[in-house]
Order: C-alpha cells, then structure tokens, then sequence
C-alpha cells in the first residue's frame, strides 16, 4: 500500500473542499436557481402584462405596474411554494401566502418607487426608460424579496416551528 504523492495529496484536498463546499451549499444553490427560473417567469409576465396595459391599452404607468406585479405575483406564489422551496414548506398555505403577500407589498413598494422616481420625478418617459426602470426595480426587490422568502415565508425545514418571525408576521397578520 503505497502512499499518495505530495501533489497528489494536494489535489485530493483541493478536490475535497470544492466537494465540502459544494454540499454545504447545495441548497442554497438550488433554491437560488430555481427561484431565478421562477422569477424569469414572473419577470417575463410582469413585462407582458404591464406593456399591455401602459402601451396598449392606455393605462397609466404605475397603475400597469401594479397590475403587472399582482399578475406575477399570483404565478411566482406557485413556482416558488411547488417547486423552488417546495421542501421547506412545514407551516402551512395560510401562513406561507399571509407571510407572502405581506412581503409582496414591500416589494411592490420597492418597484413602484423606483419605476415612480424615473418616470415622473426624472422625466423618462419613453418604452425603454419605463422598462429600464421596470427592470431595476424588479431586481431590487428580487434581491429582498428572495431574502425575505427564504428567513420569513418558506423558512420551516422539518415543520417544527420556532416561534420566529415568521410566525410572528402571520400571527400579527391574521389576527387582525
């Protein structure tokens, strides 16, 4: 039995914490890129939807927006709990759409703000300008929103409950 050369060694270490590494975020990873498939989704129905309103239809801006937003926010609702953290479900529909939409709002603040700031506050007007800031917005509040997923809404691994601040959301929310 003979013993691995030092280079050898040292590729097999290299090897082992890339291999670690990866399964001590394997997850993580998954989930990131299945909610960026979600995402995509709801982003391409966002644009769709709000385009048809504000450029088609007339509708004001922020008016399209919002609906756009509600309309995707329906379809990534259901990618997001089936698919993308379909395994950290534990707390139940209710409380994961209370917790959901309440998040949501935040969001859509987020959005409207910076699509609102560009439009009227700035003078960008043209299709380009409102879907640059469209696009801006929507990645602002991507980043909180799969933030906010994860820690708040879809945050049960086993159904154990912790009395965390999810909960503490959906109890504030469904209370009233």
């Amino acid at each position: 039995m003979g013993r691995a050369a030092p280079g050898r060694r040292e590729e097999l270490s290299q090897l082992s914490l890339i291999r670690d590494t990866y399964l001590r975020f394997q997850v993580l990873v998954h989930e990131v890129a299945k909610f960026g498939v979600v995402g995509l989704i709801g982003f391409v129905v966002q644009l769709s939807v709000q385009n048809a309103l504000h450029s088609g239809a007339g509708v004001g801006a922020i008016t399209a927006v919002v609906i756009g937003y509600i309309v995707a926010t329906a379809v990534t609702f259901v990618g997001n709990r089936h698919w993308a953290f379909k395994h950290r479900k534990g707390k139940g529909l209710r409380h994961e759409t209370m917790v959901f939409v309440l998040l949501n709002c935040v969001g859509i603040v987020i959005q409207v703000g910076i699509v609102d700031i560009a439009y009227y506050e700035l003078g960008y007007k043209s299709g380009l300008a409102y879907n640059l800031a469209t696009v801006i917005g929507i990645g602002l509040a991507t980043l909180f929103r799969l933030y906010a997923y994860r820690k708040f809404v879809f945050n049960d691994h086993h159904g154990d409950g912790d009395g965390g601040p999810a909960e503490e959301l959906a109890s504030a929310w469904t209370a009233s």
